[in-house]
Formats: C-alpha cells, structure tokens, sequence
C-alpha cells in the first residue's frame, strides 16, 4: 500500500503548547466570564482536535461591521438531539476481524469512547446484504413465504460480534436503527435482489413480517434495534440491493402493512424512518406520506442522504428546512452519506472533511436531530464491496500490514459527535463573515458548544459575541472548530 503522510497517525486531543498566533489563555484579559476552551483541526498543521486556545468572555458590547463575530444567543433553542454516528456495515465488520487485536481496540475506542475518541451515539446497520457485503443474501431461503426458515446465522460471523463490541465500547449504550437494500429476488417483479425492480402485491405482508423477524432475531442476540427505515435510496435502480418505491407506494406499505404489522408485533415504540434517500425529492416523499393521517401516525421521521447533487449545482440543504418548517413534528435525520470512487492516491485530500463539515452544518441547522455516517471503516482498496461500488470511509485500514488511516473527515465528525450530545438542543449561532460557518448547541450539563468552521484560504480573527460579551480568538484557513462555552 503506498505510504500515506498527513494522516496516518491519529492526533486525537492532542494539547499543543503552542497557541495560534495573536491568541493566549489571557485573552482579553481574562477571567472576567465564562470560560471557553477552543478545539481545532486545520489543514497543513498538526492540529487534530487540539486544544488550541483558552478563552474567557468580557463585556464587549455592540461590535462593529469591521470586527468579525460569531454570534451565539443560547436564550433560542430548537430541535433536541438524538444521536451522532455511522454505519456499521457487513464490509466494516469484515475489515475489524482482519486486524490485529490491538488495532481493532484503538479503531473502537477512538469512535466510541467519549473521553478518548469521538464519542459516537448511534449507528445505522442493514438488514441482510447491501453493496457493502461481501455477497448478496438473505436470511430465508427461497419462497418461504411463512418466513420459517429465517435465520440471521449470515450475522453471527462479523456483523453481529462487531456491533456488541462498538455498544460495549459507547458505554453499554448505542442508538441502531436498521435499513433493507432490497427485499429478496424471489417476492420482486424483476426476480433480482439487484438492479431496482419492485415489491410484489402478494409478498407485501410477508416483507413487513420479515422487518419483525429481523428485529426480534437481533434483540434476541442482546442487541437492540431501535428503529428502522422503510427502504433505501427507494428511488434508485443500481447495480447492487436495491427496490423501487413511488412515495404513494411507500406510503400504502406503511399504512396498511408495516405500520399495522410492528404494532401488533408489540413494537409499535420502534422509530420508523420513511423515504431515506436523497434531499432532492424529499419534501415530495415527506408531503406525500405525512398529510396521511393514516400512514403519518405510524412514521417517526424522514431519513436522507447527500448524494443529489446531479447537474453539478451544488447541495439542496433548503430542502430539509422546507420539511422542518412544515412538519415540525415530524423528526429529520442524516442516515448516509460518502465520499464515492474511492482512490488511494486521493485519501489525504482536505476536501473530504470539509464536505462532511459543511453537510453537517447546514442540516443541523435546517432541523435535523441526528446524524450517521456510511461505513465507519473499508480496507486499502474502499471496500469490501461485491459490485466493486469502492468508495472513501472516514478510517480505512491496510488488512496485510494491519496499518490504520485517519482521513481529515474523521476529525470533522468528531467536532460535532464528541462535544454535541444526545439530549442537546441547537441554540441561534450566526456568523458576520460569508467564510465562517457555524452552528451551536447547548449540552444536557448546561455548556454550549459552538461549531466554526472556515473554508477559505485566509486566517481570520473573530470574536465570539453571547449577550453582549466576547471572546477573540483566530479561524485558520481551511479549519474547523469547536468551541465550549462552559
């Protein structure tokens, strides 16, 4: 595997002595209010998540149009958080058991833990085969419409020993929810578990049977299942899992089949995710099934992805704000997202973790209340994969040398993951400078944590501003920060 320079270490919290220049732990002249302790990861520097600066606010009064500021009134506050993770694949699972024992404990500890790594609190996991298996499968065997067959025995060798070591390593605790690619070939039109097709009518209740059977059978395996998506990306035909749904479809299964079937099961508390494809089609899907009061009251929320952006004009994030302001009942969540074509040659590349830092921020605040990454981890080659679907995780590891690389969206992740908790609701943070993007949150232990992240080329001083005090501190060029108000 070629040599990779930036980020083949991990610098996670590293507490650099030495400060960003023209800033101190005397600033302002401080204390004189709360304190703020700065986090950073930039670009062309050793800072990843380091402290980098010790803040104190003073009074400051009204800013000028000269002074840059962020703005933070923790007075407004929103959505509550749930949770902040990734996916727990077939294809991580298999990479994690390819390790060295000492590798596979540094891997979970720095995702899971929430003193030493970034602290994730949820996880996303499917249910039988997707792209990112080694093989396509289910857990029945063919035309077993009584279901009595099925077995998750597939599971029992990576997926399932995989996900109880991550919930051991959150603390005994991990938010799961579950997503089909594709029902199997034998209840769809096409008679292929690949390449879209469609549910057939006469399987309709066997397949809402099968979402229970995968529930119980987890739960039985001490791992609980705490919601489910109806059906990924049900608007894509691809090469690998997938199945077509028209959002009056997908309304008409939950009404009348899945929504019905879980709650007789005794599982009507489990979260059911609609839609769970792209913000391009969104407020269509969201619209089509919540003005149904009838299939509305089966559905916890709206699952998305980030992959719309077709023509080249950039993300929809105003999208996710329409459903947001329209059913503000109804629960948004981030539940995939990647950097595709993987190539080793491009993994140091600063890009990807500013694409996640930017993703996250805009649908942060445009109302979402949790947020998953795909893969946690893939090997040298972006996979495994059985469709050769290779694409970038935010870890990936060398399984012949056992080496382990941090990508900079690692560190991205972790500005939000670890200092944004389950429980935390986003409070108003608003930036004078078009460079900076921001959002903000206040904790459950009462400190808020501010999100700062500069995608130019320039270092810029600013100030945080919270009624009518201010702390300066500096934005490096192509940074992210997290600041915490405590």
């Amino acid at each position: 595997m070629k040599k990779l320079i930036l980020l083949s270490g991990f610098f996670l919290l590293s507490n650099y002595n030495s400060m960003i220049a023209g800033n101190s732990v005397d600033n302002m002249h401080a204390p004189a209010g709360k304190k703020i302790v700065v986090y950073t990861t930039a670009d062309n520097t050793k800072f990843r998540m380091s402290v980098t600066d010790t803040l104190y606010l003073a009074d400051f009064g009204q800013p000028l149009e000269t002074q840059p500021c962020v703005f933070v009134d923790p007075s407004k506050t929103f959505q509550t958080i749930v949770g902040i993770g990734g996916a727990l694949t077939d294809a991580s699972a298999e990479v994690f058991a390819k390790m060295p024992g000492e590798k596979q404990q540094e891997i979970l500890k720095n995702y899971f833990d929430d003193q030493k790594g970034i602290g994730y609190t949820m996880a996303r996991t499917n249910i039988h085969s997707c792209d990112f298996s080694s093989e396509s499968y289910t857990y029945v065997v063919d035309g077993d419409v009584t279901l009595q067959s099925f077995s998750i025995a597939h599971d029992r060798q990576f997926r399932i020993p995989f996900i109880k070591q991550a919930i051991a390593a959150a603390g005994g605790k991990l938010i799961l929810f579950a997503s089909p690619w594709s029902p199997p070939a034998w209840m769809k039109d096409n008679h292929d578990m690949l390449h879209g097709g469609k549910l057939l009518q006469p399987y309709f209740q066997t397949w809402a049977d099968y979402f229970v059977k995968f529930i119980n059978a987890y739960q039985a395996e001490g791992i609980p299942v705490w919601g489910i998506s109806v059906q990924n990306e049900p608007m894509a035909k691809q090469t690998w899992e997938s199945c077509i749904y028209s959002a009056t479809e997908e309304r008409d299964f939950i009404k009348k089949y899945l929504g019905p079937t879980l709650e007789k099961a005794g599982l009507k508390e489990k979260k059911l995710i609609a839609w769970d494809h792209n913000r391009d089609l969104i407020y269509q899907r969201a619209s089509t099934i919540l003005d149904d009061p009838e299939a509305a009251k089966y559905v916890w929320g709206i699952g998305f992805h980030w992959y719309e952006d077709w023509t080249g004009g950039g993300k929809i994030f105003d999208n996710v704000k329409r459903v947001y302001e329209t059913y503000p009942g109804t629960h948004l969540l981030f539940t995939e997202g990647c950097a595709e074509s993987f190539n080793l040659n491009r993994m140091n590349e600063w890009k990807w973790g500013e694409t996640y830092g930017r993703s996250m921020i805009n649908d942060f605040n445009n109302g979402i209340v949790g947020w998953t990454d795909w893969n946690i981890l893939l090997d040298e080659t972006g996979g495994p994969n059985h469709v050769k679907n290779l694409c970038f995780a935010p870890v990936h590891a060398n399984t012949a040398t056992g080496e382990v690389y941090y990508l900079s969206s690692f560190y991205y992740i972790g500005h939000f993951s670890k200092f944004i908790r389950p429980g935390a609701k986003r409070v108003i943070s608003s930036s004078s400078r078009g460079q900076l993007l921001t959002t903000a949150f206040r904790n459950t232990n009462g400190n808020i944590a501010v999100i700062v992240m500069n995608l130019s080329d320039d270092k810029i001083p600013y100030r945080l501003w919270i009624a009518g005090q201010a702390a300066e501190t500096t934005s490096l060029p192509h940074s992210i920060q997290t600041l915490v108000v405590e």
